[in-house]
């Protein structure tokens, strides 16, 4: 596999809305930055099923605290329509990373996956103080790898495609 480069990048998405929308303001060399979406789902201490939260109102003056040792999902801004010649890794931003928050490694996309937002598995590893998510903050960043097409692509297997929302566990 090849990783693909910020001028691939760019071209794939403006060709094939491999990433929606598109900003080319967020591009890196190597990866495309992501931001977090409109929608979390936290733990509820009286049940055990994650509830769904609305921080569409939320801003970095007034943003959703993410609690010590708190666990939450979270959606990305981005759609994505993955070609079945390319899979992709989310990586975590080292800025987010060094202020605490962490990413459950659940990042892999196989090639077909498509008409989805990524769910991101976040956990706030500090142990006295919350970390603030809005809206629009970059979370992490995505590297796309080209590839052979596979026999079967996840467009025809998968089972988180056309999800527009954060999604719990469907397994």
């Amino acid at each position: 596999m090849t990783v693909l480069c910020d001028w691939e990048i760019k071209a794939r998405c403006q060709k094939s809305q491999m990433v929606v929308p598109f900003d080319a303001e967020l591009l890196n060399p190597a990866s495309l930055d992501l931001r977090l979406g409109l929608y979390l789902m936290v733990e509820n201490i009286c049940d055990p099923e994650l509830i769904r939260v609305d921080i569409s109102g939320r801003t970095e003056d007034d943003p959703f605290m993410l609690q010590p040792g708190e666990f939450c999902l979270a959606e990305t801004l981005e759609l994505f329509n993955i070609p079945d010649d390319i899979s992709c890794q989310f990586v975590l931003k080292s800025s987010r990373a060094r202020s605490g928050l962490n990413h459950l490694l659940a990042g892999w996309c196989d090639p077909g996956w498509h008409g989805s937002r990524l769910t991101l598995e976040l956990k706030n590893e500090r142990m006295h103080h919350p970390l603030p998510l809005y809206p629009g903050l970059k979370v992490g960043q995505m590297v796309f790898h080209r590839m052979t097409p596979p026999l079967r692509s996840y467009r025809e297997t998968g089972h988180y495609n056309n999800h527009l929302t954060v999604m719990p566990s469907v397994a």
